[in-house]
């Protein structure tokens, strides 16, 4: 497994603080760095040692975004461009969020955020650079050449203030195979912008929300190679029937995104999680998808990632063998268990996974609580 050794020195004044580190975060700072932010620190710290492998890196903050929208005098002109705003009129949503988000991407950062933000990519990237002697001979030069502007995924992750528990998931923007300063910069601003998409100032408008009471963090993380392999999702339930003691497990090649997405018809798994956790092997179905088509970095082309025909042979065959199925199905118990413990309240989870396609490690690049099936009650037993 590639893990990261650094320490990292907490930061002393974590509200006014511009970044955090993933290690500095946990389930209580969804207020400091949303939800998804929250949720990879929670387990960097907390279920990392009991194996289970999730790729590091850092957060804008919550205060880090209001800093920007004071300092730049945004706050007075957004709400400007909202007086008039009527959600029930396509075209009015359209052009008031279209100004709101040219409005922020044409403002700089602040030096001081700009500045804070190269140092910790330059961080993260000399962090990782000491892992390449891990990695297999054929991968040691690429990688040093690689660290040097590493591959990232930045991801955008609402919170709002006094509602930390308000969901905004799936409202903004993930960017993918980022690897350059100037990248990081522009994914982290276009985060920002996100903020005010159609769909965000709609849902804030229909729930209640005020639009300056949000606010948004930036997760900056390392890519996991999937692309030279597989991703997915799955869930510590089964979604079709609210069945909670069946993992669910969702697999195609490539970035995990058309998973994501629903673009591609991927591999399905179901296991049995009492008597997986009693030390059996219990994979109940596996149903082979056609995989069409995979997502891959863009190398030298115009585009971050692109998608390509996958191989007929290929797609007749399972992207995972059974005992990373097991892995993950084990990795799903733990960590619905953690955060049904967290929660005082059963949990079921909602999980994305990455498989790397030079170490063969799998990780866990994000991780939310399930909010359909475990809303209902089962349609089939507990208990067999």
């Amino acid at each position: 497994m590639i893990t990261t050794t650094y320490e990292i020195t907490p930061t002393v004044k974590r509200e006014t603080a511009f970044i955090l580190w993933f290690e500095e975060v946990g389930s209580k700072d969804v207020d400091l760095v949303g939800g998804k932010n929250s949720s990879l620190g929670e387990m960097i710290q907390q279920l990392q040692p009991k194996g289970v492998n999730v790729p590091t890196g850092f957060a804008t903050t919550a205060h880090a975004y209001r800093y920007y929208i004071e300092s730049a005098g945004l706050e007075s002109r957004l709400r400007d461009l909202f007086t008039d705003l009527d959600v029930n009129d396509v075209t009015n949503l359209q052009e008031r969020g279209q100004l709101a988000r040219s409005l922020i991407l044409n403002t700089p950062f602040p030096k001081e955020l700009e500045a804070a933000i190269i140092e910790a990519y330059k961080m993260l990237c000399d962090r990782y650079s000491h892992e390449c002697s891990k990695l297999q001979e054929k991968y040691r030069e690429e990688c040093k050449i690689e660290t040097q502007n590493l591959d990232v995924a930045v991801r955008s992750s609402a919170t709002a203030e006094d509602l930390p528990e308000a969901s905004f998931a799936g409202q903004q923007e993930t960017y993918l195979n980022i690897h350059s300063v100037k990248g990081v910069l522009e994914a982290c601003h276009k985060c920002f912008a996100s903020l005010f998409t159609d769909r965000a100032i709609s849902y804030r408008h229909h729930n209640g929300f005020d639009h300056f009471a949000v606010a948004l963090s930036v997760g900056v993380q390392k890519m996991v190679r999937s692309d030279l392999a597989s991703a997915g999702v799955m869930f510590s339930i089964d979604t079709e029937t609210g069945f909670k003691n069946a993992a669910l497990i969702t697999a195609a090649y490539g970035l995990g995104e058309n998973v994501v997405q629903g673009a591609v018809n991927p591999d399905e798994y179901y296991v049995f999680k009492p008597t997986l956790q009693d030390g059996y092997r219990p994979i109940l179905e596996k149903r082979v998808g056609t995989k069409a088509i995979k997502m891959i970095y863009d190398t030298g082309g115009s585009k971050l990632t692109k998608n390509v025909d996958v191989l007929p042979e290929e797609q007749e065959q399972f992207c995972l063998d059974d005992e990373e199925i097991l892995k993950l199905a084990n990795w799903a118990c733990i960590i619905e268990d953690h955060y049904s413990r967290v929660r005082e309240t059963y949990t079921p989870m909602d999980i994305e996974w990455a498989k790397d396609g030079r170490t063969g490690e799998l990780y866990i690049v994000q991780a939310r609580p399930e909010t359909v099936q475990s809303q209902k009650a089962a349609k089939c037993p507990e208990n067999l």
